[in-house]
């Protein structure tokens, strides 16, 4: 999920310890599991200062290692003893507990997501993606809002709030998790394009009756589509190019990361006067008739590397940077 979205599960976090009936009465343990749980909702993401020192570096290890079994128990301990010096609270193992609820949390949310997380790691170091919830979701974001409000004026009691919210999400989870599973289902018999072998994914949308669906046929070709008001629109079609510079483009670390990351990766070369650009596409992500994920590689006539790029950006955005002419 996005960090503000992090952030206030962390704060409904805090309001669902008071079901903690120690939480509720030592107003300093509250202070340290508020603390704990907003801190522990967040650390998972600290990975994205890898940014700092390079955009690929950040694209090839986001939601990695710091995401993985053995950082959730890292990231609750470095939290735990950072609260109970702020705080000096006596009662280390219930604060432990929430603030490794909220780390497991954040992982849980991201699963549910497109891009995904290495979880499993180290056991097992696959992508885990489950395409059911938008990074950013307005119902999570929205009621979690409301709940903290009335937190804040007393309306309710806070495990009251919390433990209510939190079973109203959890139905929304069960929810999408339905509608998702379903649409997959029945997209192959609704499909008036449908063939034998077509593959059908469905990403989420911020919107909540909006699915955007990717179809890949036997002969790599995608057919990228909207499922909207009930019905199945197609709106783009991509064939992937095969050129010696795409083969050339996979050696670069920047396309190389991307390729990493993503099973719906399609390649398109482009000639230019002073070389090649390929330029690759995450269909996964179709934002205003725009695909923003994307990596790029340039070439010179000889496919000698002159340049390349690996993030989000706008079509009018990438070409300032890569200077493309």
């Amino acid at each position: 999920m996005d960090t503000a979205t992090h952030f206030v599960v962390g704060i409904g976090l805090a309001g669902l310890a008071h079901v903690d009936p120690l939480v509720a009465a030592e107003p300093n343990l509250a202070v340290a599991v508020a603390i704990g749980t907003i801190a522990g909702s967040q650390a998972p993401d600290l990975d994205t200062i890898l940014r700092i020192r390079s955009n690929v570096l950040y694209i090839r290890h986001h939601r990695g290692a710091s995401h993985s079994i053995p950082a959730l128990f890292i990231w609750s301990a470095l939290i735990t003893a950072g609260a109970v010096l702020i705080t000096g609270t006596q009662h280390i193992d219930h604060l432990a507990a929430w603030v490794l609820a909220a780390v497991c949390f954040h992982v849980v949310q991201d699963l549910f997501n497109a891009y995904g997380t290495q979880a499993l790691r180290p056991f097992n170091n696959k992508w885990i993606a489950w395409n059911i919830i938008h990074i950013f979701d307005p119902f999570i974001f929205t009621s979690h809002l409301i709940a903290i409000l009335l937190w804040l004026s007393q309306a309710w009691p806070p495990e009251r709030i919390f433990v209510f919210l939190y079973g109203l999400l959890a139905a929304y989870y069960v929810w999408r998790t339905f509608a998702h599973a379903l649409l997959k289902h029945k997209l192959p018999r609704i499909d008036p394009e449908y063939r034998q072998r077509d593959a059908y994914e469905i990403f989420p949308t911020y919107k909540i009756g909006i699915w955007n669906i990717v179809k890949t046929r036997a002969d790599g070709t995608y057919r990228i589509g909207e499922w909207s008001n009930r019905k199945l629109r197609w709106v783009a079609h991509a064939r992937c190019d095969d050129h010696p510079a795409v083969e050339a483009s996979k050696k670069q670390a920047d396309v190389a990361s991307l390729l990493k990351l993503t099973s719906f990766a399609c390649a398109t070369c482009i000639e230019h006067e002073w070389g090649y650009e390929v330029r690759w596409t995450d269909m996964r992500y179709r934002h205003r008739k725009q695909y923003p994920f994307v990596a790029i590689a340039l070439f010179d006539h000889e496919l000698r590397p002159i340049d390349s790029y690996v993030g989000w950006l706008s079509d009018a955005k990438l070409k300032k940077k890569l200077r493309l002419t």
